[in-house]
């Protein structure tokens, strides 16, 4: 099978870029052509259909051309029609497209007879700044196409320029052109997304929810001294980073926190105005097997999210390596996470109840009932074999 795979990014930039990586990989193995199409960017990986890719996209740099640009990018329609003009294609698997390779570019695969498969990586496609959160909170207010709360609220970088750019987009791409009304198949990697999807107006029967895979690690753990609880991914806002440094106030145990982002700086001056320097350590961005070490050489790994998580590779992964979770409540965490048997969850924004589960956990010795349990869920939900048996069937669904 021939199978375009087609993302914005083409590096490791986050949980998307990661799962697409992935699955690329995966269909590889099985004996499937996969090709890409994306945008150049000097971070990107090898491709061999590269020659494809659109310019950088830079909405930094704002002209009187840029509204025009969000709704429909003439040179991704131009070079996406160029390939398919070369390579034969069975089957269309969109990530995330918006603003940079613009959702326009489904009508030119539609225009081909190219069934189109898209996940769902984000709320993109009810809420203009993709989150579902603003102002510090939670919010549905865009749903069911009231995308001028966007503007109202300025929920797009604080700008109102910007905010107004999003709703105008949200209404051009989803409203007056309805070009994801033309996707033959959703997957919403959670019951909660698909949910809110459903109640935006896709169809029920067009998405599918297939919860993100993730490798199993079925080896036996070495024995380690587990003298820290670890948050690793994106350092902004919507974490609710601030709160986990605060509750770490009353905790007698330390805490490393790995990665980078927006607000890097910010939670560095809270560590240190707090005085906590000697029990949180700020390590930056690590990967691959030295990621691996520091989530296995956990005590237990801390989501503490104020904005509804979708289905976080953080929690899969450190759940695959048998890892105790505590997560907040919000979106599709507790779907997996069975509070007590599993993992643990508390209320999100809650520093009393975060404390208390952080607490219950450090009281434990042994939390390998926990950590059993929470590699069965993963074994169940999340095993790479029936995500591809699966992702097939969708496949073959669309091809006959």
């Amino acid at each position: 099978m021939n199978i375009l795979l087609i993302n914005k990014f083409f590096y490791s930039r986050g949980g998307c870029e990661r799962h697409y990586f992935d699955l690329a990989k995966m269909l590889e193995d099985n004996g499937h052509q996969v090709i890409h199409f994306s945008m150049h960017d000097e971070r990107n990986l090898y491709s061999p259909y590269s020659k494809y890719f659109i310019d950088n996209v830079n909405f930094n740099n704002y002209n009187l051309f840029s509204p025009l640009k969000l709704i429909y990018n003439r040179k991704a329609v131009r070079n996406l029609n160029k390939l398919l003009k070369e390579e034969k294609i069975d089957v269309a698997h969109l990530h995330n497209i918006a603003h940079h390779l613009t959702p326009a570019i489904i009508t030119v695969l539609k225009k081909n007879n190219i069934p189109v498969v898209m996940t769902l990586h984000d709320y993109k496609l009810f809420c203009p700044n993709y989150k579902l959160f603003t102002k510090g909170k939670y919010c549905e207010k865009c749903i069911n196409g009231k995308f001028y709360n966007c503007t109202k609220n300025n929920c797009l970088k604080n700008s109102k320029i910007k905010s107004f750019l999003g709703s105008m987009e949200a209404y051009m791409n989803i409203k007056f052109f309805n070009y994801y009304g033309l996707v033959d198949q959703f997957i919403a990697p959670s019951q909660f997304l698909a949910g809110l999807a459903i109640k935006s107006g896709v169809e029920k029967n067009k998405i599918k929810v297939l919860y993100n895979f993730t490798k199993i690690n079925n080896q036996e753990p070495k024995k380690n001294l587990h003298d820290y609880i670890l948050y690793f991914g994106r350092l902004s806002e919507e974490k609710g980073l601030e709160i986990l440094v605060k509750a770490m106030i009353s905790v007698d145990f330390k805490l490393k926190i790995v990665g980078t982002g927006p607000d890097f700086e910010k939670i560095k001056n809270l560590i240190k105005n707090l005085e906590l320097e000697n029990k949180i350590e700020l390590t930056g961005p690590k990967n691959g097997q030295e990621l691996i070490g520091l989530i296995t050489n956990s005590k237990a790994v801390v989501i503490p999210s104020i904005w509804a998580e979708n289905m976080p590779l953080s929690m899969l992964e450190a759940m695959s390596l048998g890892k105790t979770v505590l997560a907040s409540d919000l979106g599709g965490m507790k779907e997996i996470i069975n509070d007590g048997f599993n993992g643990f969850l508390f209320s999100s924004g809650n520093i009393e109840d975060l404390l208390s589960k952080i607490n219950t956990i450090l009281s434990k010795k042994d939390l390998k009932f926990i950590e059993d349990n929470a590699k069965k869920t993963m074994e169940k939900y999340c095993e790479p074999v029936k995500y591809y048996e699966n992702l097939m069937e969708i496949y073959n669904k669309l091809i006959i």
